[in-house]
């Protein structure tokens, strides 16, 4: 497999200037440290004063290597830093809420003082989640047709990922 570098991604290594294994070394280690504890700019300001390079010129030499980091974690084309980039990339995926319980109650608003032939039907649904050990409730209110809609879109969405693009894709984020 090949990894592919859009322009701006290029941009970002092209912007360096040549440099030593020791400055290629410290680069790569902020990219490591980027992708563990979030952007550093005090890290990449002061790399860029030991490397007497613009500090832009760091943070976005440091993007890129995180880039090609992450992508080659996903193409398997790494072997040393392999399991704390996986780990890493890992503690990055948010954490959502997970399935729990539903309840569902369909209301039909049959007439009302003003209007004596009306009928509007509402669907309220309260959506248990668990997330963390905690669970919460979410309570959705909406008409049939909205409700429809929406089933119709999730359907789409379930059918979509049976695609074998979708599949390949699944196959390489594990």
């Amino acid at each position: 497999m090949l990894l592919v570098l859009s322009e701006a991604q290029k941009a970002d290594l092209g912007g360096l200037p040549p440099l030593g294994t020791a400055a290629v070394g410290e680069l790569g280690r902020l990219a490591v440290e980027l992708l563990r504890r979030g952007a550093a700019p005090r890290a990449c300001e002061a790399a860029a004063r030991k490397l007497n390079i613009g500090a832009e010129a760091v943070q976005h030499g440091v993007e890129g290597l995180t880039y090609l980091l992450t992508e080659s974690s996903k193409l398997m084309l790494y072997l040393d830093n392999r399991k704390e980039i996986r780990r890493i990339l890992s503690e990055l995926a948010p954490k959502l809420p997970s399935y729990h319980s539903l309840e569902w109650r369909l209301d039909v608003q049959l007439a009302s003082r003003s209007l004596r032939q009306q009928i509007e039907p509402t669907v309220t649904i309260k959506l248990h989640l668990n997330q963390n050990e905690d669970q919460s409730a979410q309570v959705l209110q909406t008409d049939p047709s909205t409700l429809l809609h929406l089933i119709g879109q999730l359907e789409q969405a379930l059918g979509e990922m049976k695609t074998n693009h979708c599949r390949r894709i699944v196959r390489n984020m594990k």
